[in-house]
């Protein structure tokens, strides 16, 4: 008897990682100390030190259930966007820009190529964030998962000089939405979908044409990363006064957690169009509007609270970020809440 007769591969972990070096060394910035395969990952904080008090902020979180369609479409090197994004974008709501990142992805059997196709995306995520991929784990968990499925989560670590992080404490009755566009349903919700859709080869095969693509295609779009817009709004000269990330909980949880208290946020469900996947999903399971709002993001990853004079500079540096800014409300006087009207 041994390890890998009772079903942990050695070998297949060390081929892991040989396959992946090359997309994690994508990945680096000046300040990453060493090579990759250590123990840990070090990385030096010469970057703070022109920063008047720097603050360091951390964000963790996984990709949840869309996982299960990574498993039946066969497709794992876009899933690792989705968890470097639901971490950095927490981050970055905060006014931090993202430093490094850690992957950990718990496997029934480690098979190399699909965990490099995984941590390709991963690395994609980091480059798109301006993160460092530092270090990771991958660990198989014979008997504890089927031998075809994952869990993948993920940890960032971000800076912000203290006066620049958003707070949203100054937001005030006045104050304008921006919304910047999701890229579909992002990593959320997706509980929900499995219910709706049959989840089977068969349905996310099936091609709608009012998506222009099939179902599983237009669900597994990775979530869309936004530290370069924020970032490009902050070069701008413009103070973001209140950011959220609209994750799970939809509007109606994630608005308020931006807001103070005495203050409420009003969205028009007419300001944008709404993704058609999400007319779909809504038509197809016969889902209340209040649900859909409490569960998606309907078209919005983020929104921004700013001032009135300052809303058309944060959409034209959204716009020159490359992502797609809408006005979609305003900040009233009111108990801390959300009305979409």
């Amino acid at each position: 008897m041994d390890y890998k007769n009772a079903g942990v591969d050695i070998e297949a972990g060390y081929k892991s990682v040989e396959l992946m070096k090359k997309y994690v060394k994508e990945t680096m910035r000046p300040e990453v100390i060493g090579g990759i395969g250590g123990f840990s990952g070090a990385f030096s904080l010469s970057a703070v030190k022109n920063m008047e008090h720097p603050v360091l902020l951390s964000g963790t979180d996984g990709v949840g259930t869309k996982l299960k369609l990574a498993f039946l479409m066969d497709k794992h090197d876009t899933i690792g966007i989705d968890c470097v994004a639901m971490c950095v974008n927490d981050v970055a709501c905060a006014g931090g820009e993202p430093l490094f990142f850690l992957d950990y992805i718990a496997c029934g059997k480690n098979f190399p190529e699909k965990i490099a196709s995984i941590v390709k995306g991963v690395a994609e995520g980091c480059r798109q964030a301006g993160a460092a991929l530092i270090g990771g784990e991958t660990a198989e968990h014979p008997g504890l998962m089927p031998e075809e499925e994952y869990d993948l989560a993920g940890f960032a670590v971000a800076v912000a000089d203290e006066k620049d992080l958003i707070t949203g404490e100054n937001i005030k009755p006045g104050d304008v939405l921006i919304g910047i566009a999701s890229s579909g349903v992002h990593s959320n919700g997706f509980s929900l979908v499995r219910k709706v859709f049959a989840m089977t080869k068969e349905s996310l095969d099936t091609y709608y044409e009012e998506l222009g693509t099939t179902l599983g295609e237009a669900l597994l779009v990775p979530t869309k990363i936004y530290v370069k817009a924020l970032k490009a709004v902050k070069e701008a000269g413009v103070r973001i006064k209140g950011c959220s990330h609209i994750t799970g909980g939809g509007f109606y949880e994630n608005i308020p957690r931006m807001l103070p208290d005495g203050v409420c946020a009003n969205v028009k469900k007419d300001s944008y169009e709404v993704p058609a996947v999400f007319k779909l999903l809504q038509k197809t399971g016969n889902i209340a509007d209040e649900m859909m709002y409490n569960t998606y993001n309907m078209g919005l990853g983020m929104v921004l609270a700013v001032a009135p004079e300052d809303a058309e500079k944060t959409m034209e540096a959204v716009r020159a970020a490359g992502d797609t800014p809408y006005l979609v409300g305003n900040c009233g006087a009111g108990e801390k809440g959300v009305t979409i009207c």
